[in-house]
């Protein structure tokens, strides 16, 4: 067998694992995700879940005011209920990545941060974007790995 060829093989092997060993969580109704929208809210693969960007809506499914604060906390709070619900625990989260519409909302984002996430704290990137459906201030994804 060429070098190439071995690449190729080593290649698709781990395609095929990675691929193989998925399988997607049912929609979060509990955030206020409907039936039929184009994606889970996380997808595991192997010893690792992927968790969908989640907002922080309020009980009935829509993210209301303009508070950081209160946006952040459900946040988090709908990130936990999809890490928890595919049997991970918060502290099994390793990367998060957090969207913002104004980086002036990121001291007041950083102190419920620090206080609802687990030590040690997830390696981070946030990231200012234009804007976030439904009018939120706040989105985050995360990869948990159980250990």
């Amino acid at each position: 067998m060429t070098m190439q060829r071995l690449k190729r093989a080593f290649w698709m092997t781990g395609l095929l694992a990675v691929l193989g060993a998925g399988s997607a969580l049912a929609q979060n109704k509990a955030i206020g995700f409907k039936d039929g929208m184009p994606f889970s809210e996380g997808y595991i693969a192997g010893k690792t879940l992927y968790v969908a960007g989640q907002q922080g809506p309020d009980e009935h499914g829509s993210v209301t005011g303009t508070d950081i604060t209160l946006q952040t906390t459900n946040t988090i709070a709908a990130v936990k209920k999809v890490v928890e619900e595919a049997g991970f625990k918060m502290s099994d989260i390793v990367a998060v990545t957090l969207y913002v519409t104004s980086l002036e909302d990121v001291p007041k984002m950083n102190e419920v941060y620090i206080k609802l996430m687990p030590n040690p704290k997830p390696a981070r990137a946030t990231v200012q974007v234009a804007g976030l459906i439904g009018g939120a201030k706040i989105e985050m994804s995360a990869i948990a790995v159980k250990h």
